[in-house]
């Protein structure tokens, strides 16, 4: 039985190893590669890189460290998730087998709800160049005075483009579908910050150069970058199907330390609420960490 099965390998996961192996316990990570990280084609936010870092580059330091003391990554996808019947750990199912763990610690992400009418292949070629974006609080310096659309509706939509418009003041907020649902408080925030409001469907991507464009009901329009505020998948699921509670937006509720409200399953990253930052990841990947390992303490000593 393992210490701790650590599921999903992006920066909350990957920081929790690295704590976890150094304090000399048993644990092993399972990660399907899917990481949001991953994505990002460089981030200039992270402290301690002012040129900036790509988030691929950036995980595949933190797995040497974690490494390095001794943890273990394996490519698996997790299917199943329980306490353990004999009532000590947990059960961890994976698509190659199953294991048992003194705790569990999910840090499994989320997902961004990409535009529906995009090519898979163009959307990552914009996304690699920038023309794509997902995180205004990450790069939203980067679009300085561009012109820059937001394609999203309602509440959610106007709450994105009022906060780029602290970057720059060319945004317009396109209905990804057809013409936008928006009540008279989200109609006035728009007018106040002169965002100009565009009917979709959006469909017809391309990319030009250093531009993107994209068909609305106003006709082609092109954009040096876009921003999908379409919401994202919180990927809560295993823990809880586990008996873990979850907010109503499927973010896992936890205590101060990181534990949900199942004793010894713990979250930490973007699948509990938060600011959804590689650096607000990694300080619950150490909190929850620190909590396992004193938790594990307490049922048996920790000596060398």
């Amino acid at each position: 039985m393992d210490d701790c099965i650590i599921i999903g390998a992006g920066p909350a996961g990957l920081t929790a190893a690295i704590y976890l192996a150094r304090y000399h316990l048993s644990i092993r990570m399972f990660d399907c590669g899917t990481s949001r990280a991953a994505l990002i084609p460089c981030t200039h936010n992270h402290a301690g890189f002012p040129d900036g870092i790509s988030g691929k580059e950036l995980l595949e330091r933190m797995l040497e460290q974690a490494e390095k003391y001794g943890a273990i990554r394996e490519e698996k996808r997790v299917e199943h998730l329980a306490q353990d019947p004999s009532g000590c750990g947990f059960t961890v199912g994976t698509d190659s087998g199953t294991h048992r763990a003194r705790s569990v610690l999910i840090a499994t992400g989320v997902f961004n709800h990409r535009p529906p009418q995009i090519d898979d292949a163009l959307h990552d070629e914009a996304l690699a160049q920038g023309l794509i974006r997902y995180c205004p609080v990450c790069d939203g310096y980067e679009v300085t005075d561009k012109r820059i659309a937001v394609i999203g509706s309602g509440n959610h939509g106007t709450r994105e483009a009022e906060f780029l418009r602290g970057y720059t003041r060319d945004i317009t907020l396109v209905c990804p579908l057809g013409e936008h649902e928006l009540d008279e408080d989200c109609q006035q925030r728009l007018d106040e910050a002169g965002i100009e409001i565009v009917a979709g469907p959006c469909d017809g991507f391309a990319i030009d150069s250093d531009t993107i464009s994209f068909m609305t009901a106003e006709g082609r329009k092109a954009f040096d970058s876009i921003y999908p505020a379409l919401g994202s998948h919180i990927r809560s699921e295993l823990a809880v199907e586990a008996g873990a509670k979850a907010s109503a937006d499927g973010c896992l509720e936890v205590d101060a330390h990181q534990e949900t409200s199942l004793p010894g399953l713990f979250a930490a990253g973007d699948v509990v609420k938060g600011l959804d930052q590689i650096s607000h990841a990694m300080g619950e990947g150490g909190v929850a960490a620190t909590t396992i390992r004193n938790h594990l303490a307490k049922e048996n000593p920790l000596r060398r």
